[in-house]
C-alpha cells in the first residue's frame, strides 16, 4: 500500500481529491491513463489521471508542518526558516510564512537573511529541491543542523546517488536541467565532488554537445556554448570520453531520454560502441513521468481548451503547459481561480517570456450564456496541475467555471459516479 502522508486538510478538496481517490482505488497499478470526466451537462471537465501533489511534495509538506507543530515557540519568535521556497507554489509558501516561517534566500539565490544571523537554536528547513553542498556547509558553520528537517525529495536524492556512483567509475555527469534552478544547483554541487559535470538545457544543446563528442566541433566552441555550465577545469578533450546523463527531476522525461540517446549515439559514432556510456534511465522521477504521460493521454481525449494550474516558477508545471500548447490546444497557465476573471477575460502566464498576459473572449461561446456550442455538444475543458499544486485550487477553478453555466449540474451530482467507482 502506498504511504499516506499527513497533509493539512485545507489542501484537499471535496471534488478533485475524491476523484483522485476513486481512481486510485479502481486502478491501484496505475495502468489506466484515461482522464476522469466530470459531466456538468453544458460543461465537461476532463481531469488528468495523474496531477497535483506527488510523493516528494507531500513528504516535504508533512515535514514542514511537523516542524512547526513541534516548535511553536520558535515559530512565534520568528526563528523557523526555510532556505528558500519549499516548493514552487505561492499558496503553500504563503501559508507557511503566515505561520511564522521566514525565507533565507530567494529561489534565484539572493540572500534575504544573512547566514551569520543564525545560531544553533534556530531551525532551518531544507526545501524539496535540496541544497548545494556549500550552503549546507555554511549552515553547519553557524551551528545549525540542516538535516533536522530536510524535506529534499527522495527522488532527487536518488539522482545524487546515481551521479556519485557513475562519477566514481570515471564517467562525466551530464545534467539535463536549468543551470540556475535550485535542484540543478544542488545536483551539480554533489556531482562535481565526484566527477566533471556539464549542464545541458535541451535537445538543441545536446546536439551541440554531441558535435563536440563526435569531433565535429572544437574546444573553443564548447567553451563558448557551455560557459558557466561546467565544473571547474572542465576539459572537453579529456572529460567527454565517458558520459552518463541524469536530470533535474521536473524536466520533460521524454526530453531527458532523447538527450541521453543522442549522446549515446555520439559515443557510438566516435568509438564504434556504447561502452563509454552509462545507463542512468532509473533516475527518471516516476511522478514527473506519470503526470506528463497522463497529460498526453488527456490531450489525446480531445477538448476545446486546456487549463493548467500551478506556481508560475514551477518547472514541472510549465512542461505540462508545453505539452498542451504543442498539441495545438488553447492553453491557459494559471496559479489559481482568481486568474479566471470572467468568461470574457483570463489572466495567465506565458512560461516562455516569463510574463503574465491577459486574453479576452477566451471561453468559447461564453457570450451565449454558456450553453456550449449553441445548445449542441458541451464545452470540453482539460484540467491538470503541477506536482506542487494543492487539489483545493483545482476545485476552485471547477467552481469558477460552473458559475458561468447556470444550467450546469451541481458538483456533488457530477462527482457522484466516482463514489461508486471507489466502492
Amino acid at each position: 500500500m502506498a504511504r499516506q502522508f499527513d497533509v493539512p486538510d485545507f489542501y484537499r478538496s471535496p471534488v478533485v481529491s475524491r476523484v483522485k481517490a476513486a481512481r486510485r482505488a479502481a486502478d491501484p497499478r496505475k495502468r489506466d491513463l484515461s482522464p476522469s470526466v466530470l459531466d456538468f451537462g453544458p460543461l465537461r471537465v476532463k481531469l488528468a489521471r495523474h496531477f497535483g501533489f506527488c510523493f516528494g511534495v507531500e513528504n516535504a509538506i508533512e515535514i514542514a508542518y511537523r516542524a512547526l507543530d513541534e516548535h511553536p515557540e520558535k515559530a512565534a519568535a520568528g526563528r523557523v526558516f526555510l532556505l528558500s521556497e519549499m516548493i514552487h507554489n505561492p499558496h503553500v509558501n504563503e501559508d507557511l510564512q503566515a505561520r511564522g516561517v521566514r525565507f533565507l534566500r530567494t529561489t534565484t539565490g539572493e540572500q534575504l537573511i544573512p547566514f551569520d544571523e543564525l545560531g544553533p537554536d534556530d531551525l532551518v528547513i531544507i526545501p524539496a529541491f535540496g541544497a548545494p553542498t556549500d550552503v549546507m556547509d555554511a549552515l553547519a558553520v553557524q551551528g545549525v543542523d540542516p538535516l533536522a528537517y530536510d524535506t529534499t525529495c527522495p527522488f532527487v536524492v536518488r539522482v545524487w546517488k546515481k551521479s556519485a556512483h557513475i562519477g566514481e567509475r570515471d564517467y562525466t555527469v551530464v545534467v539535463h536541467g536549468k543551470r540556475n534552478h535550485e535542484e540543478t544547483q544542488a545536483t551539480f554541487s554533489r556531482a562535481a565532488a565526484q566527477a566533471p559535470v556539464v549542464v545541458v538545457r535541451d535537445e538543441a544543446e545536446a546536439e551541440d554537445l554531441a558535435a563536440v563528442v563526435e569531433g565535429r566541433r572544437d574546444a573553443a566552441f564548447f567553451a563558448e556554448r557551455f560557459a558557466g555550465r561546467t565544473s571547474d577545469g572542465f576539459n572537453p578533450a579529456r572529460d567527454l570520453a565517458r558520459l552518463g546523463v541524469v536530470n533535474q527531476t521536473t524536466m520533460l522525461a521524454t526530453e531527458t531520454a532523447a538527450i541521453a540517446e543522442r549522446l549515446r549515439q555520439a559515443i557510438v559514432a566516435r568509438d564504434g560502441s556504447d561502452d563509454a556510456f552509462a545507463d542512468t534511465s532509473d533516475t527518471l522521477c516516476y511522478a514527473t513521468k506519470e503526470n506528463q504521460d497522463a497529460t498526453t493521454a488527456l490531450i489525446a481525449d480531445g477538448a476545446d481548451l486546456a487549463i493548467v494550474v500551478g506556481g508560475y516558477n514551477s518547472s514541472n508545471t510549465s512542461h505540462l503547459v508545453e505539452l498542451c500548447e504543442d498539441a495545438g490546444l488553447p492553453t491557459f497557465f494559471v496559479r489559481d481561480a482568481d486568474e479566471l476573471v470572467s468568461p470574457r477575460l483570463i489572466r495567465h502566464f506565458d512560461w516562455r517570456t516569463k510574463q503574465t498576459r491577459e486574453t479576452r473572449d477566451w471561453l468559447p461561446l461564453a457570450a451565449e450564456g454558456g450553453a456550449g456550442r449553441g445548445g449542441g455538444r458541451p464545452l470540453d475543458v482539460l484540467l491538470t496541475a503541477g506536482a506542487s499544486c494543492p487539489d483545493a485550487l483545482l476545485d476552485d477553478v471547477v467552481r469558477r467555471l460552473l458559475g458561468w453555466f447556470p444550467d450546469a449540474r451541481p458538483a456533488e451530482e457530477a462527482v457522484a459516479p466516482f463514489a461508486v467507482e471507489a466502492a
